[in-house]
This record gives structure tokens, sequence and C-alpha cells, in this order.
């Protein structure tokens, strides 16, 4: 049989969503990993994770199930959910590799504000820095990170800022982010082709007048 035909459309549609499946789970894994380990104390972060990949679990299984049973409701709550997805995803990817360096400040900025104070002082424990970013327009909020900072780099009188350290690596970790981001978002309107083809597609063991 040709690879357009109905069995080749279903096992590759099958394939997209068992590797989904897969991503879930590993993405559930390593935020229970991370907050087993102490990495991350925040229940917002964990959560976060948690929930992306509860949410790619469940549209995996929506994807997988309709394809087994060739189901055309499940098929096209699948493929515009999916579409949705690939959209805002799409439009993430790009956003972050077009940040500038003041954008970046600007992300930072408002990404510290919402942490918790827990979860502040995890990353300067594990950075070894204080504070965010020693600006005039935050001097307040920075003394005050200082003042409660536990780095090893207090006590030795020399630190540099949370903020430098982690803009110093942005760029390329947001380049990172955006490409994969990218890669992702591709797959996701190749699932979506793939469900608009297959649910069209008769198929050849069933019985015809029943298709309908």
């Amino acid at each position: 049989m040709v690879c357009g035909g109905f069995t080749c459309s279903k096992n590759a549609l099958c394939s997209l969503n068992v590797v989904y499946m897969l991503v879930g789970l590993l993405l559930i894994g390593v935020a229970a990993w991370g907050k087993g380990f102490g990495l991350v104390s925040s229940i917002h972060i964990i959560g976060g994770v948690i929930a992306v990949g509860v949410f790619l679990l469940l549209i995996a299984i929506v994807g997988l199930v309709g394809a087994i049973h060739h189901h055309q409701v499940m098929l096209f709550f699948y493929m515009v959910i999916l579409f949705i997805v690939f959209l805002f995803q799409f439009g993430v990817s790009c956003s972050c590799l077009a940040m500038n360096r003041g954008q970046q400040e600007t992300l930072l900025n408002s990404a510290w504000g919402i942490l918790e104070n827990k979860t502040k002082t995890d990353l300067e424990s594990q950075l070894n820095c204080c504070g965010l970013l020693n600006v005039t327009a935050n001097r307040q909020q920075f003394e005050h990170d200082l003042t409660n900072c536990p780095a090893l780099c207090k006590k030795k009188g020399s630190c540099f800022t949370c903020g430098e350290m982690m803009l110093h690596h942005a760029t390329e970790a947001l380049k990172i982010l955006g490409g994969v981001g990218l890669f992702f978002s591709f797959t996701e309107i190749l699932g979506v082709w793939l469900a608009v083809r297959y649910r069209n597609q008769k198929d050849p063991r069933a019985n015809p007048s029943a298709f309908l």
C-alpha cells in the first residue's frame, strides 16, 4: 500500500501521539524529580510544568484513541485543540527568538517580582548570587533581596547579581528555547494535517455503507 493510504496515515498519527505521550510523561517526571531533590521549591513552577505535561498527555491520548478507532468526533477535537496549541507555541517561539536585551531585563523583572521569597533564595543559593539587578528603579527591592540573600559569596563580600548571571546566558537559552519550540510547533501542524487527512479517509476494512 502507498504511504498516503489509510494504514500509513493511521500508523503515522499513532506514532506521533506516542511521542507526545512520552514528552508529557517526561515533563511530569522531571517536575517530580526537581521537587523531590529540592531543586525547585515553588509549587507554582512545579504545578505549571506538571499541568503542561498532563495537558500534552491527555491530548496525545485523545489523538491516539481517535486514530486507533478512526473516531470522527475525537479526531475533530484533537485537530482543533492541536491547531490552537500550534498558534500559541509558534507565537511564543518567535517572540523568544526576537527578544532583545532590554526586553529580557523587563521579562526578568516581571518574573522576579512574582516569585516567592523561598524560590528567590533557592536561586541565589544555587547560582551563588544576590538580588536581581542593581538599578535605580528597583533599588528598594534589591536591598531587600540582598539582606535576605543566603549565597556563600555574600560572606566574601563580592557577589554578582542574579540578573547579570541570567542575562549572560539568556540570549543563548532563548535561542535554544525558541528553536525547540518551533520544531515542536511544526510537528503539531504535521499532526493536524495527518488528522485531517486520516479523518477524511475511508477504512477499507469497514462496511462502506456504515461509514457515513
